[in-house]
């Protein structure tokens, strides 16, 4: 049948993730906001070591891997990264050799950040690790894993890069047209009618590919992206971007128009990585409301930005938060998040 996605069944896929994730009601918050009601899509339960979104997106850049024959893979990320981390519990699982290079993003960074969380999960999973000292450089990132990738085509490995840099077919973004898709059925037999969905964007995959995935289903329901990486400005324009790429590797005219794009960077800053207090406060209501754990890095901006604009609403529409995971950065912050109960 013709979805109205192109050629996706045609690209190598390696299935990683639990699904579907559950669409949950948050009534506790909804009753405490004088606004529009809130839904939860749970990608922090997509199984993998912890879950989160980048289980779907490996689904098919491994898939790639596979069928070119790789035994070993490569990615970067920060140090506290959650997409290394999936990357390589995901090869643990497909019996691979990981790779991960970690990038020096967040300034100041104590030494619970540089042993808990999602690092002590690499070193389980036997991830051989590396270190690049700058954190705003993913050409320099990828130049570089690549440079390792030789190194151990010369020993005799099959090496797979995953890259950093925007400028290659966004595959990670393939995951989340397929999320889309599973979202609008799941709304299609229930009775919840979301009025607008909220997502973290930082490489901008999920963000894209979610968009995408709608609009190509023909469903209208607006899409707003919360800054976690870059400000709003580059942030569209990376996502507009990956949209117009996700449309040449599916071989569709893209459904996305210009306005269909938003994002806002209100909870960014100081920047990636480090905690303000509009943040603070969403990790905590969600935590204490509904029992939902957060991370500060992505999924605690973006809740941020879900209440922000769910108190712009009125108490007949609903918004559907996706939470992406991130749960193991939690215990990296340990110390910053507890500062004002110390106090």
């Amino acid at each position: 049948m013709d979805d109205g996605l192109g050629r996706l069944a045609e690209l190598p896929r390696t299935f990683l993730a639990h699904t579907p994730t559950p669409i949950e009601h948050l009534p506790n918050l909804s009753a405490q906001l004088a606004g529009a009601s809130l839904y939860v899509k749970r990608d922090d339960c997509t199984g993998l070591a912890f879950g989160g979104n980048k289980a779907r997106q490996l689904e098919f850049y491994l898939g790639e891997a596979l069928s070119q024959n790789a035994d070993t893979i490569l990615i970067s990320g920060a140090v506290q990264s959650n997409f290394v981390r999936s990357a390589a519990a995901a090869a643990a699982r497909l019996g691979l050799a990981c790779h991960i290079q970690l990038e020096e993003r967040v300034p100041d960074a104590d030494a619970l950040y540089r042993s808990s969380g999602n690092v002590l999960l690499n070193h389980l999973l036997g991830a051989t690790l590396h270190s690049y000292s700058k954190g705003e450089d993913e050409f320099g990132a990828d130049q570089r894993l690549r440079d390792i990738a030789a190194d151990l085509t010369k020993d005799g490995r099959r090496p797979y890069v995953i890259p950093l840099a925007p400028g290659h077919p966004p595959l990670g973004a393939v995951g989340y047209v397929v999320a889309a898709r599973e979202i609008l059925a799941q709304l299609d037999t229930t009775n919840y009618s979301i009025d607008g969905m909220v997502v973290a964007s930082g490489s901008g995959h999920t963000h894209a590919g979610l968009l995408f995935g709608l609009r190509a289903m023909g469903a209208s329901v607006p899409v707003l992206g919360v800054c976690v990486r870059r400000g709003a400005s580059a942030q569209l324009d990376r996502v507009r971007a990956h949209c117009d790429e996700l449309a040449v590797l599916l071989g569709l005219q893209s459904p996305v128009k210009e306005a269909d794009i938003q994002v806002t960077d209100d909870h960014f800053a100081p920047g990636y990585g480090q905690l303000n207090a509009t943040t603070k406060t969403a990790i905590s209501l969600a935590a204490q409301y509904e029992a939902l754990l957060l991370d500060p890095v992505y999924t605690g901006k973006a809740f941020a930005g879900t209440l922000q604009l769910a108190r712009s609403l009125d108490d007949k529409q609903a918004l559907l938060f996706i939470h992406t995971g991130g749960t193991p950065g939690i215990f990296a912050y340990g110390s910053t998040l507890l500062e004002e109960k110390d106090q």
